[in-house]
């Protein structure tokens, strides 16, 4: 019973010396931003879709005729 409580006492401190970085890598960082970017395009596509431009366009018409 000793030793498999060592065992898992060593584990910890294995995983503790690898488990305490704080923040993004270089490479999480790249990642993120590919996948902001990626957002953006699909947004601006959806926005700039003729259904969604004429709602939004009516929308605006509705708020300026109700002043």
């Amino acid at each position: 019973m000793a030793r498999i409580r060592r065992l898992i006492q060593r584990a910890g401190k294995r995983i503790n010396v690898y488990g305490n970085e704080a923040g993004m890598s270089t490479a999480e960082y790249a990642v993120g931003t590919v996948a902001a970017a990626a957002f953006a395009v699909v947004l601006y596509k959806v926005v700039r879709s003729p259904a969604v431009s004429a709602a939004l366009s009516s929308m605006v018409e509705s708020a300026l005729h109700a002043i």
